[in-house]
């Protein structure tokens, strides 16, 4: 289906903030999952392996995993932003490269360019204020 519900801490099926991400960046929103739920707010975590296949099921699908009226989103992607601002809205946030070029190992470059569970929480709650 390319586009999936993997966890969301709203029983009513309206989340707070929607954190999207594809590949290793899943567990970086599961982090931040953690910390805003520890927080009191609800979010929904949306795995997101195949923009293409998502685009091809039905819009019914597509708007019970993003709901239209859930504005405060945060996609997270290292590669880069492109494609995900039809995922995120006018009002949503990308957390991700916005250069290229960079080489080094994973864990020099994650902490060079903050790519935290925190960073993506705090990121989220400044989306939930925004969207207010």
């Amino acid at each position: 289906m390319g586009g999936y519900i993997l966890r969301c801490a709203a029983p009513d099926g309206k989340p707070d903030c929607i954190l999207i991400a594809s590949g290793s960046e899943v567990q970086l929103i599961c982090s931040a999952y953690d910390i805003l739920v520890a927080k009191g707010i609800k979010p929904r975590i949306v795995s997101m392996p195949s923009m293409n296949l998502f685009e091809e099921q039905t819009q019914e699908y597509k708007d019970s995993v993003l709901p239209p009226k859930i504005r405060a989103r945060v996609g997270v992607e290292f590669a880069g932003d492109f494609g995900w601002y039809k995922y995120l809205g006018l009002d949503g946030e990308f957390v991700g490269m916005k250069s290229f070029g960079e080489s080094a190992p994973l864990k020099m470059l994650l902490e060079k360019f903050n790519f935290t569970g925190e960073r993506v929480a705090e990121v989220a709650v400044k989306t939930i204020a925004t969207c207010k």
